[in-house]
């Protein structure tokens, strides 16, 4: 008897303060600027997950800059990462703005969806990674576990978490420390 093929996992990666600095609505090249440790995290994690990209753009929807202004933003830094060995399968961009109530925008779990179908990933096995509380209500609305970084926005928005009731399976101060603390994880699971 054939064994079933095994399903994927996945890392979700919000993009700004997460894996590059973020400046405020950044989209212009010359202001990237990856976070320390990124690299590093990525390629601790590569052996177990394929990445995406999930992020919400509402600088496109407000009119601050242009969806080619995004493409180009974001093709750079792909292109950076791929140039330390770190391939990213899809990038997810929601341009709307909140009051819009798109379906792309997280914390809604479109993107995720889509990505599960499109590359056979196994949401639960997988993880999102970001600096808003609306990344660990992605990751949790979709049944992925999460990890909560202080970079970026994210001591900023440490109490909006508290406030809320959302919990992250993971806090982290800076990714190389999240991705450690995944792998760290997942060996206990195993």
């Amino acid at each position: 008897m054939k064994s079933k093929k095994e399903k994927q996992k996945a890392i979700f990666l919000d993009r700004d303060g997460t894996l590059n600095e973020d400046k405020g609505y950044v989209h212009k090249i010359e202001d990237f600027k990856l976070l320390s440790g990124v690299i590093e995290g990525l390629k601790v994690l590569k052996p177990h997950f394929i990445f995406f990209i999930v992020t919400n753009q509402s600088g496109i929807g407000r009119g601050y800059y242009t969806h080619e202004d995004f493409l180009r933003f974001n093709e750079h830094l792909v292109h950076v990462l791929e140039s330390h060995g770190i391939d990213i399968k899809k990038t997810y961009v929601c341009p709307h703005i909140p009051e819009d109530n798109c379906e792309c925008r997280k914390p809604k779990i479109h993107s995720l969806l889509e990505a599960r179908t499109q590359y056979d990933i196994d949401l639960r096995q997988s993880w999102v990674i970001g600096d808003h509380p609306t990344d660990i209500l992605l990751g949790i609305n979709a049944g992925c576990k999460t990890v909560y970084l202080l970079t970026g926005h994210g001591k900023h928005h440490l109490t909006d978490l508290k406030q809320q009731s959302i919990t992250p399976t993971l806090i982290a101060d800076n990714f190389l420390e999240a991705a450690n603390l995944i792998v760290d994880y997942i060996k206990k699971e195993d």
